[in-house]
């Protein structure tokens, strides 16, 4: 039985005119978002979207529910408080890969690791899009910008690799070019209790434009999007003529042809141990690599919220309710026996 009243696409639409550049692979997020809302059994005044700064952070303004355009970076940290003071709320988090992964970085790894009720949506456009079209900590070595005009020697991070690295709970990827992957992907990660992750591969039109085409476009997906589906053996291709096996812990792209149908890997997304998640993570070597999407990981832990509720009622039960103005005006010394 529904809870939450009946809406519509409409009514998680909000009056603000959406401002990002014409063709930006925002756009189909937010739709999705939108269109998907309603089917949540959610309300408006129960929700809160709560971003950092970049281009994906103006999506709170778009959301018809309550919202935070924050500070640089530290939307995942806004958003602990939030869902440990209001727990009734569903709380998401936006950002990008500039936002969440440089100066937001440890932010977003403590907000994992402590398994806090958050879904969080991770913008990947390999750029920064906002301040007009620098390297970011995804971008790929050799990449040009205008703060790397001979070209980047950073590493990049791999996102799924370092929330799985993190043991983060729930882990999936998706991409712009595809709203049923998206939505699917966006209501798992809701459903989901404790710290949850979606990495989305979104085009920035201005500053990157294409980066994902030889994955995300519609003809070049089954050849080069790894499906991950749990209970189901790790395979792709137009005919299903390629697959995934491991070997020694090393996930390994071979012909079914070659090595057989029982060889192949049977996904397994709640496996305890996040190690065969971290070896299909690191299958895609570059944008020119056959890589996984969908669901790496999801595994039950105690939500960080409860335990902490339970801390704080058997210390009252042990020591009775705390005294608020006697601790507010007590003096700065302690009596040590």
């Amino acid at each position: 039985m529904s809870t939450a009243p009946a809406t519509t696409k409409k009514d998680w639409t909000s009056d603000q005119e959406v401002r990002w550049c014409p063709g930006c692979g925002d756009y189909s997020i937010l739709t999705a978002m939108q269109l998907l809302m309603p089917e949540l059994d959610v309300r408006r005044e129960d929700t809160v979207f709560i971003s950092g700064i970049g281009c994906a952070a103006r999506f709170p303004y778009y959301m018809n529910t309550y919202g935070m355009h924050s500070i640089h970076g530290r939307a995942p940290a806004i958003a602990t408080g939030l869902a440990m003071a209001r727990p009734d709320l569903n709380v998401w988090v936006v950002g990008g890969d500039g936002d969440m992964l440089s100066i937001g970085g440890n932010h977003l790894l403590h907000a994992l690791r402590r398994n806090i009720n958050l879904t969080i949506l991770l913008f990947n456009n390999q750029i920064y899009g906002l301040t007009k079209g620098q390297y970011s900590p995804t971008s790929e070595v050799g990449k040009v910008t205008k703060s790397t005009p001979m070209g980047s020697i950073d590493q990049p991070y791999n996102p799924i690799s370092l929330a799985l690295g993190a043991e983060a709970t729930f882990v999936a990827r998706t991409h712009d070019m595809d709203r049923a992957h998206m939505q699917e992907m966006f209501r798992r990660a809701h459903a989901h209790q404790g710290s949850a992750i979606v990495e989305v591969f979104q085009n920035c039109n201005v500053f990157n434009d294409g980066a994902f085409n030889t994955i995300t476009k519609k003809d070049a997906r089954d050849a080069m999007l790894i499906n991950l589906t749990h209970g189901e053996p790790v395979r792709f291709g137009v005919d299903n003529e390629r697959g995934v096996v491991l070997d020694n812990g090393v996930a390994r792209i071979v012909d079914v042809a070659e090595v057989g149908a029982d060889r192949l890997h049977v996904h397994d997304e709640t496996a305890p141990d996040p190690s065969v998640a971290f070896a299909l993570s690191r299958l895609a070597e570059d944008r020119e690599s056959p890589t996984p999407v969908g669901v790496f990981r999801a595994v039950e832990r105690t939500e960080y919220g409860r335990s902490v509720a339970a801390q704080l009622a058997a210390a009252n039960q042990e020591r009775g309710p705390g005294d608020m103005h006697g601790l507010l005006r007590s003096l700065p010394t302690w009596e040590v026996s």
